[in-house]
């Protein structure tokens, strides 16, 4: 990943969020905690407790962990939560748009956190139990995408839905069972993934003749070109066009067709990247763009790992 976990976030996000959020990450980007904390609590004395006050201290969350700060992160993340909590008290939590943001990274952090603090299986079990809390809501996905990063790599792959698709036909996962597979979770909006399009495109002409299988995982989300409103069938046809004319390289590989799949993967970031041995056995898990010099050996070594008695 060419850029830090805070950093592209901040990029992707970049254009939400009024001016609190945006001086917030701002700081946060630049270490500087002081200054955030400072305008957040000039802030909270002249406004109030409001979704986007917790959302501007959930970047201060985000930028600590980024820096390896773990104890400032931890705190950060707790506060969130914990204003969060309050506000839930009185709403839904997909009301708007800041409060899934801010509960949704105080999650993060926390888990993280405790993960870097050599205490995984009780990362897992926390996140397992948000989960359940939150199963129905617009952050589940990115519980989800942590339980995976903590724990998805060396266990069976999840299935892929393939009822419906862009391209050639899918095949399975189990009927691709004995051939390493890399899939692919990409939107038709993200930038990030036509960076990695060549580079998946290069990955295919070196290692597709070893056996190397791509499949490009994508779903609807509710718009096409600009913007714009867009029935099921009118953004189907728009990600077809955009797959023909940003994934030229990559048209041969199947594009399955279902919210389901990025909820079961918890590719809430996109890319997010998959690498299935021939055993069916998840060896890499990456949630954002992966450079080729990174992405390359992994996919090799396991394109090589051909089983006794094949």
């Amino acid at each position: 990943m060419r850029l830090g976990y805070f950093t592209a976030a901040l990029l992707l996000q970049a254009a939400a969020g009024g001016s609190l959020s945006r001086d917030v990450r701002q700081a946060a980007g630049e270490r500087d905690f002081v200054r955030g904390e400072a305008l957040i609590q000039q802030y909270r004395t002249r406004v109030g407790i409001t979704a986007e006050m917790i959302e501007a201290l959930s970047w201060l969350g985000r930028g600590a962990l980024d820096s390896r700060d773990h104890g400032r992160a931890e705190a950060y993340a707790a506060e969130t939560h914990k204003l969060a909590l309050q506000q839930l008290k009185a709403r839904r939590l997909d009301d708007e748009r800041r409060l899934p943001i801010a509960l949704g990274a105080a999650i993060e952090v926390k888990a993280q956190v405790m993960a870097a603090r050599s205490e995984r299986s009780g990362a897992i079990e926390y996140l397992r139990r948000e989960l359940a809390v939150y199963k129905d809501t617009s952050i589940r996905s990115r519980i989800q995408k942590n339980i995976h990063l903590l724990s998805l790599e060396g266990k069976p792959a999840p299935p892929l839905d393939v009822r419906e698709w862009l391209g050639p036909k899918p095949a399975s996962l189990a009927e691709l069972r004995g051939r390493p597979v890399l899939l692919f979770f990409w939107a038709h909006w993200c930038g990030d993934c036509k960076y990695q399009g060549p580079i998946l495109a290069r990955l295919k002409a070196e290692l597709g003749p070893q056996g190397l299988v791509l499949v490009g995982p994508t779903q609807r989300y509710g718009y096409a070109a600009r913007g714009e409103d867009a029935s099921p069938e009118q953004e189907a046809k728009y990600i077809d066009e955009v797959r023909r004319r940003y994934y030229a390289d990559l048209v041969d590989m199947p594009a399955p067709l279902s919210a389901g799949n990025f909820t079961g993967y918890g590719a809430s970031t996109t890319p997010t990247l998959v690498l299935i041995d021939r055993a069916g056995i998840v060896r890499l898990y990456h949630p954002g763009e992966m450079p080729y010099e990174e992405l390359a050996p992994r996919v090799a070594r396991v394109v090589s790992d051909i089983p006794v008695g094949r």
